[in-house]
């Protein structure tokens, strides 16, 4: 396994995160054993970063992952996020008091007493944006101080918003998804240098764009237009024709950016960690990378939106 250092936090984290979502039936159904054997065996082999939230599964995701991780909790560095806990927006709550019972019970269901990292889950869904810096991120900080968190984080899909909160109020760490892989790279652009400026540890989840990139495809629920998913069932085949997997070629792809620190794979299967540990020793074939941005290049960086429109980068104007 390979290891690389989490911004400024001193924590130094496997280049492949676990992404416990899956545990949370958020992909379809998904077996409590087996999961418990995914989380044993990415243990065993050296992934230490495990990121859950008590959205995936409205609870269920912590609940097991806490479960699995019975008697391994030291060996690894384990965030879970709050803030947003269903589907729509009137379902978050990003104030002081909730922030602060909704780690409580994330502690509970993961059977510790602290998490290494704690993140607000996806900002975009806040009703305004200055509650984040002003309520949101002094209670992190405060629940940091009194040993509950280690550190703390923002995550989301607009970049702007991501960028403008982190400018405005120190973190530590800043998970994007869905905005640097094989279909997507604009986070280089819009969010990286600033991580790269202020020393924040720079997680990238999603490398198989919500698994846009499997043989598989993408769900029924995914929300990309499509265009995008045509282009991503072409890159599939060209995988195919190549003999390589197009999993594995998109997961390799993120795993060589030269600043972000993990990459967050959804995992729920001892198959699907074995899978993604073969991402370690796989190396790109350049002239496949050349047919598939090819390929990609009519929807290059064609995104959704999510949340509340105006805190998506389309319409993202700063607070005044």
């Amino acid at each position: 396994m390979e290891y690389r250092k989490l911004g400024g936090t001193g924590l130094r984290v496997s280049v492949i995160g676990f992404g416990a979502s899956p545990l949370g039936n958020e992909f379809g159904p998904a077996d409590e054993n087996e999961g418990q054997r995914a989380v044993h065996t990415a243990v065993r082999e050296g992934i230490n970063f495990f990121d859950v939230s008590p959205y995936y599964g409205r609870t269920l995701a912590e609940t097991r992952l806490g479960k699995a991780l019975a008697g391994r909790r030291d060996q690894v560095i384990l965030a879970t996020k709050c803030g947003r806990y269903g589907k729509t927006v009137e379902e978050c709550d990003y104030s002081a008091d909730s922030i602060t019972r909704s780690l409580e019970e994330s502690l509970r269901r993961l059977q510790t007493d602290h998490v290494d990292l704690l993140q607000v889950h996806d900002v975009e869904m806040v009703a305004d944006p200055k509650q984040i810096v002003q309520q949101t991120i002094p209670a992190l900080r405060k629940l940091q101080k009194a040993g509950k968190a280690r550190f703390i984080g923002i995550t989301g899909l607009p970049l702007k918003l991501l960028n403008w909160i982190a400018s405005q109020a120190p973190v530590d760490t800043i998970l994007s998804f869905c905005r640097y892989n094989l279909m997507v790279d604009d986070l280089d652009e819009l969010l990286t240098p600033l991580c790269r400026k202020q020393n924040i540890g720079l997680i990238n989840a999603s490398p198989l764009h919500m698994r846009v990139l499997t043989e598989k495809g993408a769900p029924d629920w995914h929300p990309a237009a499509p265009q995008v998913l045509q282009a991503g069932r072409q890159v599939a085949a060209a995988c195919r024709e190549a003999e390589a997997d197009v999993a594995l070629v998109a997961l390799r792809y993120c795993l060589d950016h030269p600043y972000a620190s993990t990459t967050l794979v959804g995992m729920s299967k001892q198959a699907h960690v074995e899978q993604n540990l073969r991402a370690l020793e796989y190396r790109n074939d350049p002239a496949l990378l050349q047919k598939i941005a090819q390929i990609v290049a009519p929807v290059k960086n064609q995104l959704w939106t999510q949340g509340r429109q105006s805190n998506n980068d389309p319409d993202w104007t700063a607070p005044q």
